[in-house]
């Protein structure tokens, strides 16, 4: 038994195409039906995200599905895509999933391209002696329609959900018919022998074997010329009658009929089969529908409610039937059987009504400048975050600043312990006319702060709000610990991270992870030097040149102290060499920063680049200043870590969240807590800071780390 990935996908914007050309889809699923069938596989423990079909769709399933190689995890597309525009729509989203070798619930590219060719499926049918009305085929409303027999009901050849129906009784209605689906649907039009009587259903689950729904019956009030309406099934949907009234050996015989036409298709997984039975208790094929709809009214949830499966229960039998085809799985997760529904799956269903709420506070998070030294903008932001925890009963307690926004730390419990410090930052390190704004695109959100500490902010709130909603908050202790200073290395805030994380159980940073799910258990400390030289004495000209070329084997020497095996990483930067020869003159001067993961080595280090000044020989001819020293101490991997780490991991593997533990060569005030106690950092969204400045997080990993943190939060003893 396993959980999944499950990427929804169907079609919402359907202005992401390249060209708007040919027939475009009159045919879509409500946005509310699409996450039910989420809410449903979400119940049963498996982790969902909902796509768009449009031509960006391969960038969110490249973000959201498992690593190639990675056999431990399987994804598979739930596909409710009735395709944007042209010609077999069905097959789009099918033919580019076989094309990129992803599995999904439903038919093949074939099995859709026939079902919905009215025109080939009745001719497979008579093929296979199933029976089905007699048909003709128009291109034009001027073909010959003389051996047309009337009544006859008039469609597109390639449409569904009774698009274009129209019953007539004679040529001069039936060209005008004829004319109406041609122009309007850019198509043949199909004229099928109207079959007088009633109207019937048969849903098909399943491969091998193939099972059959109770029969349906649609009811028609006893009016035999009555037809079913694509506005009926819209707007005022006739009554459905399941199991139909009819006979057990007419209804088995409806049955048996509907499973020949699944596999004369090709069919796979599901499908319905619509029957006309004739006043002489003949039965008549009349189409099939390799996408059966989902929608809650639909003649095929009704039917699999009387035949045992409910809403949720259905929706993830057509995930079984699928994954027992691609992975050999013979039962999935069945959770959603419990009369108790889990907590984690509590959190999640409530998690996803909260996705575009998070995706909006975030935006608002982001378009706020919060510089270190914009102080005001530091200063709102911190509030607009309190006023969200106030809702949550978190107190708050400010620890004013005068040369930066104020740290603020939140709690919810009168209590100086907590079991759970949460840290993170307000500020960052750009400023106001270099902000980028907030962009929302596909599957990835943009902005300045968005990865580095704001994300996790945002995803830390939500997983708050779900134990909230769950229950699950009051008997956790938590500190939230909020600085403003990491850009000034936490010269203002150190002591209050060490005063507080000495009072917590843990500690968990709201940073961002890296892209593939790399979590943050061991950080580099951070030092930081000035070097500079100036000549004071010259008796040749020769001598400036001499001078540069000191000063450059000086730091080049210090720079090559650099090993990245024993943890220490030195970068120059902000070098500068002012000389002049005509009126002899030089004066140098560089930065040195340093990434150090061992503190005793650092010791050794500085005091080897203290003694790789000039030999005192030349203390007269140059003046050598080093200024400087350590920032902020290493986050080192401890044994705590590691264990909660792997608590962790669990975790997520239940969840299907990926994750792995890491290093990060960038130092973080979260480097000052307790270092005897667990720290894990990393709880934001994965994504990416480019060189350019550019930062990205993953949006369907907002939801993913605060289902992660609520459960972890929840689960903590």
């Amino acid at each position: 038994m396993i959980d999944l990935r499950v990427a929804i996908i169907y079609n919402e914007d359907r202005g992401k195409v390249i060209n708007v050309f040919g027939m475009q889809n009159k045919e879509v699923y409500n946005p509310k039906v699409v996450k039910k069938v989420a809410q449903a596989l979400e119940k049963n423990g498996h982790n969902v995200e909902i796509i768009d079909g449009n031509m960006e769709v391969f960038d969110k399933l490249k973000d959201f599905f498992p690593k190639v190689g990675d056999d431990t995890k399987h994804g598979i597309v739930f596909n409710m895509a009735y395709g944007i525009q042209g010609e077999s729509r069905y097959t789009h989203i099918p033919s580019m999933l076989e094309m990129t070798g992803i599995p999904y619930v439903g038919s093949n590219p074939s099995g859709h391209a026939l079902a919905l060719d009215k025109v080939i499926t009745k001719i497979i049918l008579q093929k296979n002696n199933l029976p089905t009305p007699d048909f003709w085929v128009f291109s034009s409303k001027a073909d010959d329609m003389t051996d047309v027999k009337y009544p006859v009901i008039v469609k597109p050849k390639m449409e569904s959900v009774s698009f274009g129906l129209r019953v007539v009784y004679n040529e001069e209605d039936l060209r005008d018919a004829v004319e109406f689906v041609i122009s309007e649907f850019h198509q043949q039009a199909l004229v099928e022998q109207f079959i007088r009587g009633r109207e019937f259903a048969v849903g098909l689950i399943g491969n091998n074997p193939v099972e059959t729904f109770p029969v349906l019956e649609i009811d028609l009030e006893g009016d035999p010329n009555a037809i079913q309406t694509v506005d009926d099934k819209q707007h005022k949907p006739k009554n459905k009658i399941c199991p139909a009234q009819i006979p057990d050996d007419l209804a088995k015989e409806m049955q048996d009929i509907s499973k020949k036409v699944f596999t004369s298709l090709g069919l796979r997984d599901f499908a319905r089969v619509d029957i006309r039975l004739g006043l002489d208790n003949q039965i008549y094929v009349l189409e099939v529908n390799s996408m059966a709809s989902l929608g809650f009214g639909g003649s095929y949830v009704a039917a699999a409610k009387v035949y045992g499966l409910d809403y949720d229960g259905l929706v993830n039998k057509m995930l079984d039937v699928a994954s027992m085809r691609y992975f050999n799985i013979e039962s999935i997760k069945e959770k959603s059987s419990s009369k108790r529904i889990p907590t984690t799956i509590k959190i999640r269903s409530y998690l996803r009504t909260r996705e575009d709420y998070i995706v909006k506070i975030l935006n608002d998070f982001v378009d706020q400048n919060t510089y270190t030294q914009n102080i005001e903008g530091v200063n709102r932001f911190g509030n607009s975050i309190k006023s969200k925890l106030a809702s949550l009963e978190f107190t708050v307690e400010i620890f004013p600043q005068s040369q930066v926004g104020n740290v603020l730390y939140f709690s919810n419990t009168d209590s100086s312990d907590v079991d759970i410090l949460l840290v993170g930052n307000l500020d960052n390190t750009v400023k106001p006319e270099k902000q980028k704004y907030f962009q929302d695109k596909e599957n990835r959100l943009y902005g300045t702060g968005v990865w580095e500490n704001k994300g996790g902010i945002a995803s830390a709130l939500l997983a708050l709000q779900s134990l909230k909603y769950t229950k699950r908050l009051k008997n956790k202790r938590i500190g939230i610990l909020l600085t403003s200073d990491d850009l000034m290395q936490g010269r203002f805030s150190k002591q209050i991270i060490k005063n507080k994380s000495k009072n917590a159980r843990i500690i968990l940073g709201l940073n961002g992870a890296f892209i593939h799910g790399g979590m943050v258990t061991s950080r580099s400390g951070s030092a930081k030097y000035k070097i500079s030289m100036n000549m004071k004495k010259f008796t040749k000209t020769e001598d400036v040149a001499k001078a540069v070329n000191v000063f450059i084997e000086t730091i080049n020497r210090m720079v090559k102290q650099t090993d990245e095996n024993k943890g220490i990483v030195i970068s120059p930067s902000n070098m500068k060499i002012s000389s002049n020869i005509t009126e002899p003159y030089f004066h140098g001067e560089a930065t040195l920063n340093i990434r150090f993961g061992d503190p005793e080595l650092y010791t050794t280090f500085d005091d080897k680049i203290r003694r790789m000044i000039p030999e005192r020989k030349f203390k007269n001819i140059y003046n050598f200043q080093i200024e400087g020293s350590d920032r902020r101490p290493p986050m080192q991997l401890t044994q705590q870590t590691e264990e909660s780490f792997k608590r962790l991991k669990e975790i997520a593997d239940d969840l299907d969240i990926i994750i792995s533990s890491d290093h990060r060569w960038s130092s973080n005030n979260i480097a000052f807590s307790d270092s005897n106690k667990a720290i894990i950092d990393g709880f934001g969204p994965s994504g990416k800071k480019e060189f350019s400045g550019r930062e990205y997080i993953f949006k369907h990993n907002i939801i993913e780390k605060a289902h992660l943190l609520a459960v972890f939060i929840d689960n903590f003893k």
